[in-house]
């Protein structure tokens, strides 16, 4: 069965948890109007980047925003990649995504690996320990949030273990609209996978002219590398239709997996890839 797939690009309110679920609930419900099967939401989407703030704004597992999530999977019968939300566990704090089916079953998490130091998140954040593949619908799918899209071998693991979609709920800043597009188009063509990167829009601190700006333009790209949808500078739902019996069949016509020789991937001297 072919997905509908809403990318919910939307502005985020700095520090702002109860205003951002209410637009939250409104792209939602937008999507499910238009007949998505599934949503995805942004990076951060709950708080925006008030990493200073996070000792108070920080979840707990389960936590109010999962709850709400819970209930919006359930009542609105659409299953939700809820981009991902500052959770607190075991005194650390994470920058987590969560999977949800239209039942309202998680079906996985995932904590951000790579920490994006010009935005210091090192500096509040805890990086997560691996990869999460799921399946939606019967689908192999995974997750990465926005600066993993730097890291090629996290898309190959998720691709190696199946994946066919990959989601990678987003803040990318301003100016670097080339790389986002040209990182996720790379990563459908190299992974012969879906790539789904849902940006969000607006400034950081709207009060604060020199604060981040970010630009929108989600996008949804095919196995080809083709862009199936891409959304433009403002809050949008932007909608794609996924033909889901792509991914293999580029994968059968041109054979990079079993093609793969890692035991070449070695520099002389060097250790082996991935130390």
């Amino acid at each position: 069965m072919p997905w509908r797939v809403a990318l919910c690009q939307m502005d985020v309110r700095l520090g702002d948890p109860e205003a951002n679920r209410l637009e939250a609930g409104r792209r939602l419900s937008q999507a499910r109007a238009a007949g998505a099967t599934v949503a995805v939401l942004p990076e951060l989407w709950t708080t925006a980047y008030a990493l200073d703030r996070l000792d108070d704004l920080a979840e707990p597992p389960a936590g109010p925003t999962f709850t709400w999530l819970r209930d919006q999977a359930r009542t609105l019968g659409i299953h939700l990649v809820a981009g991902s939300i500052a959770e607190r566990r075991e005194g650390r704090v994470y920058n987590t995504a969560h999977v949800i089916d239209r039942e309202g079953r998680l079906l996985a998490s995932y904590d951000k690996v790579h920490l994006f130091r010009l935005m210091e998140e090192e500096k509040y954040l805890a990086p997560g320990a691996g990869p999460a593949l799921f399946r939606l619908g019967g689908v192999p799918c995974g997750l990465e949030i926005c600066y993993d899209l730097r890291f090629p071998e996290l898309a190959r693991t998720l691709a190696l273990a199946g994946a066919q979609v990959i989601f990678i709920p987003a803040e990318w800043p301003e100016p670097r609209l080339h790389h986002w597009r040209s990182l996720l188009i790379a990563r459908a063509v190299e992974n012969q996978a879906f790539i789904i990167g849902v940006n969000r829009v607006g400034q950081k601190d709207p009060s604060d002219p020199n604060t981040d700006r970010f630009f929108g333009h989600s996008l949804v790209v095919d196995p080809w590398g083709e862009v199936l949808a891409e959304g433009g500078d403002e809050p949008a739902v932007v909608l794609a239709d996924l033909d889901l019996d792509v991914a293999p069949r580029v994968r059968s016509r041109i054979p990079v997996f079993s093609d793969r020789r890692p035991s070449a991937y070695r520099a002389p001297g060097a250790p082996p890839l991935g130390e």
